[in-house]
């Protein structure tokens, strides 16, 4: 009996070893980073990662009133909507130093001036100061200076320039018809000074179009009417100019779509045809508007994936209605009306690098950022321009991931990893590897890399480090230098909430 006894107990024992053996061994096999034989699956544009200046910072306007200058006594209304949850706020210094130098560390780029307020701006193309009060048709006045300084802050920060024309009862004759009352003389003085728009939307979100400033009962039809005068003109004056569209938003069930469709848009007489087909996401509302979001759901997988959802339903349109053609999304930001208070946090890194690398996997030619500097979701805090941390995430994309899209060979529970060439290396890659998890992962790197690894002390941390130091500018407000840390081939571990860049 004790000799049957010793010997199912030894058994026992080699079982649970081997058990366990082949437990940990297949624990390494899954957590291997496998970076051999990978497939390209694509390439972005150069300036995919770039980003908005709305037309309401350039001439100045109301903008979303920062979150803790919300008298939240007050019961917000139809009427008194613009009144408690805007501000006005001065034209944006385009010549400003710092404003220059932190934009400037993100090129090359897109800049997108654009936004609602583009669609009833009138130009004031003279050199007399500025209109008290827009002529009758318009809303907003944008002088020389204020174009000037947009061209100008392009050229210095190596950013090639996107916009929208107005379509509002200013630029139309007596019977509703467009003109190009607005766009001809701005194009002109954009020539005049050595300018150059590279790519321009007809006008911003024609989905809203009910209030984005155009004629009442606005639709498809209408849509194509204007586009048909409006391509006519450019192909003309801007012949090198491409012509994106729809620019629709809010479709495909992610937030509330507006009045008019894509679909009106693209089975309309004359069918609408567009260089590239571009699109506008928000995976929600902010607070000011009533949304709902929280910051622990910020960081879900139904959270981040909401991008490709968002994507899904303009990649049919477009394959639908113009096979081929490049796919650019030209706004987004953490959530619509300005983005919630998180939105400055390091939670929003997860959803900023996520975002691209998703849509780089999707082919996704240009990712437009909303905005650069104001509101809640902007890179640059709007009164300081002092960096957000999303702007440390932006620098670090901007630094390390190439045009070359791979798929990756591992999947690793957890994380999610996304692999580019290495920027300005010939043989080199970079893998960006997200954990949005509470718990950390470890992954086997097959070789040496420079790490760059982003943390917090807490999600909603306005702080965020880089291998353990926290990210700041220098003293005379210039950026740090952006070092990476030695790893020798074997077992990284990537902490909890935490963001890991590496570069092969």
């Amino acid at each position: 009996m004790r000799y049957h006894m010793m010997f199912f107990s030894t058994l026992f024992l080699l079982f649970i070893s081997f058990a366990g053996f082949s437990i940990e061994n297949r624990h390494k096999e899954d957590n291997k980073l496998v970076l051999s034989n990978l497939k390209c699956i694509g390439q972005v544009d150069e300036r995919y990662q770039s980003v908005n200046i709305e037309m309401c910072e350039v001439v100045g306007g109301r903008f979303w009133i920062p979150y803790d200058l919300i008298d939240n006594n007050i019961e917000v209304t139809r009427e008194n909507y613009h009144s408690v949850l805007k501000r006005s706020i001065p034209p944006a210094n385009l010549y400003d130093k710092k404003l220059r130098t932190l934009a400037s560390a993100l090129g090359p780029m897109y800049i997108r001036v654009s936004g609602t307020w583009a669609n009833t701006t009138y130009f004031q193309d003279n050199d007399e100061p500025k209109l008290e009060s827009a002529p009758d048709g318009y809303e907003n006045v944008l002088t020389r200076a204020e174009w000037k300084g947009v061209i100008d802050f392009c050229k210095a920060v190596d950013a090639k320039l996107v916009t929208s024309f107005a379509i509002s009862a200013g630029v139309r004759d007596g019977e509703g018809n467009w003109t190009t009352a607005q766009i001809e003389p701005l194009i002109n003085y954009t020539k005049s000074i050595g300018g150059k728009i590279a790519a321009a939307e007809m006008f911003n979100e024609p989905t809203h179009a009910n209030h984005g400033g155009a004629p009442q009962g606005y639709d498809g039809a209408y849509y194509a009417r204007d586009f048909e005068v409006f391509k006519a003109y450019v192909n003309k004056a801007l012949p090198d100019m491409k012509i994106l569209g729809t620019g629709g938003s809010g479709e495909g069930g992610i937030t509330p779509g507006g009045s008019v469709s894509t679909d009106d848009i693209m089975t309309a007489s004359p069918k609408p045809e567009f260089d590239i087909f571009s699109y506008h996401f928000y995976g929600g509302v902010s607070k000011r508007c009533m949304g709902e979001l929280t910051p622990e759901y910020a960081l879900s997988d139904e959270w981040l994936s909401k991008t490709e959802l968002g994507l899904k339903y303009y990649e049919d349109a477009r394959n639908k209605y113009l096979p081929n053609v490049p796919i650019w999304l030209t706004e987004t930001a953490e959530a619509a009306c300005g983005g919630n208070p998180w939105a400055a946090t390091y939670t929003d890194n997860f959803r900023y690098l996520e975002q691209l690398g998703r849509l780089a996997t999707k082919n996704v030619q240009v990712v437009m950022h909303n905005t650069l500097c104001a509101s809640e979701y902007a890179l640059l805090d709007q009164d300081t321009h002092e960096p957000r941390p999303n702007y440390w995430a932006a620098l670090l994309w901007n630094k390390l991931m190439g045009t070359k899209v791979y798929k990756p060979n591992s999947e690793i529970e957890g994380v999610d990893i996304f692999i580019h060439n290495l920027k300005g290396s010939s043989d080199g890659l970079a893998v960006l590897v997200i954990n949005p998890k509470e718990t950390e992962t470890i992954i086997e790197i097959p070789s040496e890399a420079q790490q760059y690894l982003l943390t917090a002390d807490d999600i909603l941390s306005k702080t965020v480090k880089l291998n353990d130091e926290i990210l700041k500018l220098e003293t005379d407000e210039t950026l740090p230098r952006i070092a990476g840390k030695e790893l020798n081939a074997g077992e990284v571990l990537i902490p909890p909430r935490s963001i890991l860049f590496l570069s092969f």
